[in-house]
């Protein structure tokens, strides 16, 4: 969420900084619902005010013996006029959060405008494959290898999904491994969520009210708890838990940094049909991840950002595989981050690249949502902290490019250095017979 203060004092750069992501919203009407609103509330301190004065003449009214009927109707008129006011202030209070709630977060000064098309490769790592024979689809070459049942994954759950299966299941769990423990390494805490989460976890990550129909919602078992409005759901990322473990909370200075990683599957909904290049594990409905996150000071947020795209850069570089790093424009950065860098693996099949990680920072936008908040040493009053999240990694795009990039003439596969400890030495994935 925006600093409200932002859109009453500098509605201007608001203005334009979200029209670096094609947004173009006139706050006018915004501006006077809040003037009417604030009018409103002062309008009723004063009522108030001139009812707790007369309150205070009651007791000396009856003391003298004095009649107090005309001054009980004059209280009830104001208790009317207060109560209607408060009213009044409730709905206002609820189009502004309404508004506010709505409005994407405030792309970073040195993040450029426009879409995809403006996206920059900021630097490119190791040599793009080739091969002096026909490379196979990575589809073919885990079939063929017996890593992934594709058609039972269809059959149990329909399309968007498979099953890992004998080496295949051991070499995932080895990515997972892998990334576990480069994690820990560096100090990170391992956090192990719910995947059902409350619909306050995706308010506070930025993902509802908006993008609510991206998820898998959890219907009510008792019909009390069957307000739309406030359902459950599967969680979409381990971000979206991650954020809300300090919701409401004020931290104290000398906790932060706090740094965690996550390891979960993802469910996402992924709407719409799948590009024929896409198939296989490209685009899926359920994914495993390892989600870095950060929570940290605001003057540190930047320098924690770098942090966490050396992390995932290191983790890909360590598999040995060819990739690069995009700084994102505006228009394809998320609606709850202002800065993002995707690090993008090469796909031989589909003849580009796909992210893989992308590593943001909310800045203090998921903070004013969740009321997340540090206090500085010597300080009363608290502050919003920033929010930095990254994958460390996602395997459903890291599998099928390691099959293909290290795949050789004879349909086996070579299973890289740093994962044949977790393989038990095994050095070559061979076509099953």
């Amino acid at each position: 969420m925006l600093d409200i203060n932002l859109l009453r004092h500098e509605p201007e750069k608001v203005r334009e900084g979200l029209a670096k992501r094609g947004k173009d919203i006139d706050f006018q009407p915004f501006l006077e619902l809040d003037q009417k609103r604030r009018n409103l509330l002062h309008e009723t301190e004063e009522l108030k005010a001139e009812r707790n004065k007369k309150s205070a003449l009651i007791p000396q009214m009856k003391k003298q013996k004095q009649d107090t009927s005309a001054l009980l109707a004059e209280m009830k008129e104001l208790a009317d006029k207060i109560k209607a006011c408060d009213a009044e202030v409730a709905e206002l209070d609820a189009a502004q959060r309404e508004f506010m709630l709505g409005l994407p977060n405030l792309p970073a000064d040195d993040v450029v405008a426009g879409g995809k098309e403006a996206n920059e490769v900021m630097q490119i790592f190791g040599e793009q494959p080739s091969f002096d024979f026909d490379p196979k689809h990575h589809v073919d070459l885990a079939e063929s290898l017996g890593l992934i049942d594709y058609a039972r994954g269809a059959k149990l759950a329909g399309s968007g999904f498979w099953i890992y299966t004998g080496e295949g299941a051991l070499l995932e769990r080895a990515l997972l491994n892998f990334f576990i423990d480069e994690h820990l390494k560096d100090a990170y805490e391992m956090i192990l969520p719910p995947h059902i989460l409350l619909y306050d976890c995706g308010l506070t990550a930025g993902q509802f009210p908006k993008f609510e129909e991206d998820v898998f919602k959890i219907q009510a078992r008792d019909e009390d708890e069957a307000d739309e409005s406030k359902f459950h759901f599967i969680l979409p990322t381990a971000e979206t838990a991650l954020v809300n473990l300090y919701r409401d909370e004020i931290l104290d200075e000398s906790e932060l940094p706090k740094k965690y990683f996550a390891l979960t599957p993802c469910y996402r909904r992924e709407a719409g049909s799948y590009r024929a290049e896409e198939r296989g594990m490209i685009r899926g409905h359920q994914f495993n991840k390892v989600e870095m996150f950060q929570y940290t000071r605001p003057e540190n947020s930047q320098a924690a950002l770098k942090e966490l795209i050396d992390k995932a850069c290191r983790l890909v570089d360590k598999l040995g595989l060819h990739f690069r790093l995009s700084k994102l424009a505006a228009g394809d950065v998320s609606a709850s981050m202002r800065e993002t860098w995707d690090i993008e693996v090469y796909i031989p099949s589909m003849g580009g690249y796909k992210e893989v990680s992308s590593v943001s920072n909310a800045g203090d936008y998921q903070a004013r949502r969740g009321n997340i908040r540090f206090r500085r040493e010597g300080s009363k009053k608290p502050e919003f902290l920033h929010t930095l999240n990254g994958s460390g990694l996602a395997t459903s795009r890291i599998f099928p490019a390691m099959l293909e990039q290290f795949q050789q003439a004879d349909g086996s596969v070579r299973i890289p250095e740093v994962l044949r400890p977790y393989m038990n030495g095994q050095e070559i994935l061979k076509p099953k017979a």
